[in-house]
């Protein structure tokens, strides 16, 4: 049995004595390979080393299927005995498993909002802390237990010409717990038979294609072909967990749920490009804990933009398909492989949103995202998010009316820029800044994208 399984926090830290210095942030290495390593707490540990030719490894914490934190540890940082990594885990786990556990105290902040003010916060602290058993209490809990979803679900793959990641996301698909009623990719505006080939080698994967070239095209054709209650969307460079799917359904139990995302974590930090993403960037990753975006959160964010990006990532995305029948599509002039950029998701989240449904993060539900690898996709990548980020909040401002939209895009944006290029001044314009400042690039052909489209023609979401 795990250490972490038997000891309250409190003996855990007070015989890890280390453990606080171990979680000092990770000295930069010279070594651009860093090792993900998924430990799980049920288990007995082992010491913790690095293997050759890795500059640190990367720790996800799992109990029963369920990321509850992580770690970045340098090669100069280990190795670490088995108390040493109780320790730890137990110190980055902390939040998520008192978010399970207790109903008030370990709540996520909802972003763009000030974090609630708890009546007796030491209390909450003491009960987590005093817990004798925390694993055995964890597991009997509604946010472990296997779940018992009623709802049906299409899985969807939208690809275009990338048929290696393609098989190995559908390898992935094949090896989950539970099955989901279908399996749908869409082929966006293919240029050879790459895909269908892939396709045809996973017996009861159907194939579509689409002929309009984007993201939100294929999107829009998975909702309108899928036959499930829930559409679940996952990219062609992700593989995802075996319970996956049943606990991203799970969240549209609640009738009021329209959309649902999920955890995205690192499938491999082979090279300096993946490693800024991950560790510099944080495109993706939500955190441990669940949140819920509803209409009293829309509100109160909306005079100054309700942060909808922060919902999640499209690459772990579910959506009910009702909300293709009531009207709601993926806009056209935005996403991959169009020339508005990437921000197609969370403009869709945020109609949703103002129409009072509610979307949930729900990090249960956990995905492995193989991250670019080369500096200059890195680049691209970065100007194409902040590009499609500016056009979507020049949309939603003339879908909606909400002045919020422009207070992000002319007075939020502009603050974080000019306080990211004074760290490039203070810090002698490291690498990842520079790289970040390129998103201001992006902001700025969005923006005249946007104009552009408003100007010259109506609104158009198919």
């Amino acid at each position: 049995m795990s250490p972490i399984s038997t000891l309250p926090v409190t003996c855990v830290e007070s015989e890890t004595k280390s453990s606080q210095a171990v979680l000092e942030p990770a000295a930069r290495s010279s070594k651009t390979r860093w090792k993900v390593m998924c430990v799980d707490l049920a288990a007995p540990f082992d010491e913790l080393s690095c293997p050759a030719s890795y500059g640190g490894v990367w720790v996800i914490f799992f109990f029963e299927g369920v990321a509850f934190g992580h770690c970045e540890l340098s090669r100069e940082q280990l190795p670490l005995s088995s108390v040493q990594l109780a320790g730890v885990a137990a110190r980055v786990s902390a939040e998520a498993v008192g978010d399970c556990l207790f109903d008030e105290g370990f709540r996520s902040p909802l972003p763009g909002l000030p974090s609630p003010k708890l009546q007796d916060p030491e209390r909450a602290l003491m009960r987590l802390t005093h817990c004798e058993r925390p694993l055995d209490t964890l597991e009997s809990t509604a946010g472990i237990a296997a779940p018992d979803s009623r709802v049906s679900v299409s899985v969807a793959v939208c690809t275009r010409e990338r048929p290696q990641d393609l098989a190995r996301c559908l390898a992935s698909l094949e090896n989950l717990a539970e099955a989901p009623l279908e399996i749908v990719v869409v082929d966006n505006a293919p240029e050879s038979e790459a895909t269908r080939q892939v396709v045809a080698s996973f017996p009861g994967v159907r194939y579509r294609c689409e002929p309009r070239r984007g993201l939100s095209a294929a999107r829009n054709a998975a909702l309108s072909h899928a036959t499930g209650d829930v559409v679940a969307f996952v990219d062609d460079d992700v593989v995802v967990h075996p319970d996956w799917m049943s606990r991203i359904s799970r969240c549209f139990e609640d009738s009021g749920v329209m959309v649902a995302t999920g955890l995205v974590l690192p499938a491999e930090l082979e090279t300096q490009a993946q490693l800024m993403f991950e560790r510099d960037f944080q495109f993706f990753h939500q955190g441990y804990r669940r949140r819920r975006f509803d209409s009293d959160y829309f509100e109160a964010s909306r005079a100054t933009g309700a942060q909808v990006w922060t919902l999640g990532a499209g690459a772990n995305m579910a959506i009910r398909r009702k909300a293709f029948d009531l009207g709601y599509r993926f806009d056209t002039r935005l996403g991959p492989g169009v020339f508005g950029g990437c921000g197609e998701d969370s403009e869709y989240w945020y109609r949703v949103l103002r129409d009072g449904w509610t979307c949930v993060y729900e990090p249960a539900a956990c995905v492995f995202h193989y991250h670019r690898r080369e500096m200059s996709a890195l680049r691209r990548l970065v100007y194409e998010y902040m590009k499609g980020h500016a056009a979507a909040l020049i949309l939603q401002f003339a879908k909606s009316g909400h002045w919020g939209n422009l207070h992000r895009l002319f007075l939020q944006l502009p603050a974080e820029y000019s306080m990211l290029c004074l760290r490039l001044i203070a810090t002698g314009f490291c690498l990842e800044d520079r790289i970040l400042l390129r998103g201001s690039l992006g902001c700025f052909s969005g923006l005249a994208f946007a104009f552009a489209l408003l100007k010259n023609s109506s609104p158009k979401t198919v």
